[in-house]
């Protein structure tokens, strides 16, 4: 779904703090963060970063080419996902600046968190390309939509199919994550059949008119958005070398991403480390464990954002140069 263009339509946006589940979300991510923080010292005070460093630099020189190779892909295709929006819309900003652009922002929402990088940097950009203020609404909704549609059908799946195998001291069985699972999928398929069936294109929710993307496009969301999940928890399982099974991997990095937007942590920063920490440290030795996950920020979060940089600050120089004076 998205938002219908035009000036009437207001933007969404997080719950008001005022009201009563407002409190409710500030009070859980207050509790989730400062758990993450503590087990984050906790575990920081035992870890042997002297084997981390020798397991860092000791990383097999195909091991890091592959795992480049596959952010690499993982940008191409995400950078893909406003041209999905270009086509719904029917903008007329060509297709390599859009790709630009979603690349720059999906740099900088990573690092940055949403706020800044999915949303402002989006909404700077595009306005400087020419777009109204309700396209580039309903662009980027489209763009996160198709983002998350993908994580509900992939993460329902995943914990179906390949329930993690959690530490014993939980006391999780693997019924309880079936059950997560089943309403993932539920909830992906809810969306897909009402994209599909439904004969109604719009529906108001919480004073914002939500529109159904067409019917033909849903496929290939569901394409691109579990590719790129699927690319990202290989980036991961290769750095880790075949220490643990690739649908642990990425069902780890399926729970951490939600963990994340949870936490609102830009980056996610400690967040990631400590899931993969929790639910993967009785599997893998924790320094091998921490090792691929620092070559995993220096890929996919770092050299990504340095290029960014660049690329935005070409944008910038290009779209704010001044206009020679017309001569009369």
């Amino acid at each position: 779904m998205t938002l219908r263009a035009g000036a009437a339509t207001p933007a969404p946006g997080p719950p008001k703090t005022g009201t009563w589940w407002g409190r409710i979300t500030r009070v859980l991510t207050l509790a989730f963060f400062a758990a993450v923080a503590w087990f984050i010292v906790r575990y920081a005070r035992t870890v042997e970063w002297a084997r981390v460093w020798e397991a860092l630099i000791g990383t097999p020189g195909q091991v890091l080419a592959g795992a480049a190779a596959l952010t690499a892909c993982s940008f191409a295709l995400i950078s893909c996902f406003d041209l999905l929006g270009r086509h719904y819309t029917g903008h007329q900003v060509p297709a390599l600046k859009v790709f630009k652009v979603n690349f720059i922002s999906y740099a900088f929402n990573l690092n940055l968190g949403a706020i800044v990088g999915g949303i402002a940097f989006r909404f700077r950009m595009y306005s400087q390309l020419g777009l109204d203020n309700g396209t580039i609404g309903r662009v980027m909704s489209l763009s996160m939509l198709t983002n998350w549609l993908g994580y509900l059908l992939l993460g329902g799946v995943a914990f179906l199919l390949w329930p993690l195998a959690l530490p014993p001291e939980w006391n999780v069985q693997a019924s309880e994550l079936r059950w997560l699972g089943a309403v993932l999928v539920a909830l992906a398929l809810a969306y897909i059949a009402l994209c599909m069936w439904s004969p109604r294109r719009s529906f108001m929710l919480r004073g914002h008119e939500l529109l159904l993307p067409p019917r033909r496009m849903v496929p290939l969301q569901l394409v691109m958005s579990c590719g790129n999940w699927m690319i990202m928890g290989a980036i991961i399982w290769l750095l880790l070398q075949g220490q643990a099974p690739y649908p642990a991997v990425l069902n780890v990095l399926l729970v951490a991403a939600m963990a994340g937007v949870i936490t609102h942590v830009p980056a996610g920063l400690g967040v990631l480390e400590a899931v993969f920490i929790a639910l993967l440290a009785h599997r893998v030795p924790e320094w091998q464990l921490i090792a691929a996950l620092l070559g995993y920020r220096a890929l996919y979060y770092i050299a990504p954002l340095m290029l960014a940089t660049l690329l935005y600050l070409w944008f910038e120089a290009r779209t704010t140069r001044p206009r020679p004076p017309r001569t009369p």
